[in-house]
């Protein structure tokens, strides 16, 4: 069974980036998200040892949402803000990092969440054949054992989808895939094109 503790990991490291934000840019105090993420965190985690399938996955995209939609805020709320030179070169940079990092890990969990079912669906196969992704182990026959994907490959991709605006090694099959990843661009785009450009400028 495919561990979990690296997505928890990597929506915790989401909150604390998110505390790094300037409240100007987060919705309410930074501190706030906080709440929503640990009522539906715990849940998540026990309804998975009580092998809950169909309500953790409910609560895990909601998880995924809720961080989705907070990081969506902030960056809107940072773009907003530019014309108005309410923040420093050294306070845009910063935000502007956190946010970027952030958009990584969140889509991860998106992608780790809905390929080929999410984690339970492919913990019962065994053997990654089909899905939204087509990872280039999918297209080893002699491999030496069942391979499937696990978070750091959805983490790979994720990273690679920020930095270069496209895949690397990975191809997207599925609509929803390539939508996901339309949107993770153009919120990258944002972080590094338009924000650090004007702090550098502003230097």
């Amino acid at each position: 069974m495919e561990p979990r503790w690296p997505v928890v990991l990597a929506l915790m490291a989401v909150c604390g980036l998110y505390l790094a934000l300037p409240e100007p840019l987060t919705l309410g105090p930074n501190w706030l998200l906080l709440i929503p993420v640990g009522l539906l965190l715990l849940p998540a985690i026990v309804t998975h040892r009580m092998g809950m399938d169909s309500v953790n996955r409910v609560l895990g995209l909601s998880l995924s949402a809720l961080v989705t939609a907070a990081l969506a805020w902030s960056m809107g709320a940072l773009i907003v803000s530019l014309p108005q030179h309410h923040q420093s070169a050294t306070e845009l940079l910063r935000s502007a990092g956190a946010l970027w990092i952030s958009n990584i890990l969140v889509f991860a969990t998106w992608y780790w969440k809905l390929d080929a079912g999410g984690p339970h669906a492919r913990d019962k196969r065994g053997v990654h054949t089909e899905g939204a992704f087509l990872f280039p182990q999918m297209n080893l026959q002699n491999a030496v054992k069942p391979w499937k994907p696990g978070f750091v490959d959805y983490l790979f991709l994720a990273f690679n989808t920020s930095t270069a605006f496209s895949p690397a090694d990975v191809a997207p099959l599925s609509h929803w895939a390539k939508l996901l990843m339309i949107s993770q661009s153009m919120l990258s785009l944002g972080a590094i094109v338009i924000l650090a450009g004007r702090a550098v400028n502003m230097l």
